[in-house]
């Protein structure tokens, strides 16, 4: 609900924009807002597939676009992430949280108007820490090869000020393979990891262009 709010404030903005606006190709976005839609079935535990609950996201965007094609560096934190998870079958974690760093190619609407639709997608780092509350492992962590899709809106107050609100689709690439020696993963040595995981993140935040 409060990332549904914060999506439909920015959209109110973005109607009070002046209708055009001189194009600045950099750009970076501060944002915050909420992961929703998540779930995860954890390695040798097939029978435990739970859906994450809503968390709080933050991190900041950084791009060029000096018209309809550019590209985006997204960093995003979410702490407490799999914290009281909400699936059929809990699996009590302790502390844990979700680091992404993505690098997208960027499509937008033309520069010199007010208000830019976009959208974007790429690969990149999805990085998940778990400390277990159950003593059944200790603190573990994966780094995985993930992919992102998203869009949004971007507005502009003036030449260099704005608001931007996005909403994108993560998703984990690696599949775990307990007997392969080879595996660099903290989960290797643990019947344990996370397979199928997804996650939605919905965002509003600043834009500055230069």
């Amino acid at each position: 609900m409060q990332v549904r709010k914060l999506l439909m404030i920015s959209l109110l903005s973005l109607t009070f924009l002046p209708v055009s606006a001189s194009a600045q190709s950099w750009f970076v976005s501060p944002f915050v807002g909420a992961n929703f839609g998540g779930s995860a079935s954890f390695g040798d535990f097939p029978d435990v597939d739970d859906e994450v609950e809503r968390r709080l996201d933050f991190g900041a965007t950084i791009g060029w676009n000096p018209n309809v094609v550019g590209f985006e560096v997204d960093f995003g934190f979410s702490p407490n992430f799999f914290e009281d998870t909400a699936g059929d079958r809990e699996f009590d974690f302790g502390e844990s949280n979700v680091t992404t760093l993505m690098t997208n190619v960027l499509f937008s609407a033309p520069a010199g108007s007010g208000v830019r639709p976009y959208l974007s997608t790429g690969l990149g780092l999805i990085r998940a820490n778990v400390d277990d509350g159950g003593a059944l492992f200790d603190q573990l962590s994966t780094n995985d090869l993930g992919v992102n899709i998203g869009g949004g809106l971007n507005g502009q107050f003036n030449d260099n000020v704005g608001i931007r609100g996005d909403v994108r689709y993560f998703r984990g690439l690696e599949q775990r393979d307990d007997d392969d020696p080879l595996e660099d993963d903290d989960f290797a040595d643990e019947d344990f990891g996370f397979e199928n995981f997804s996650f939605w993140r919905g965002t509003v935040g600043l834009t500055f262009r230069w």
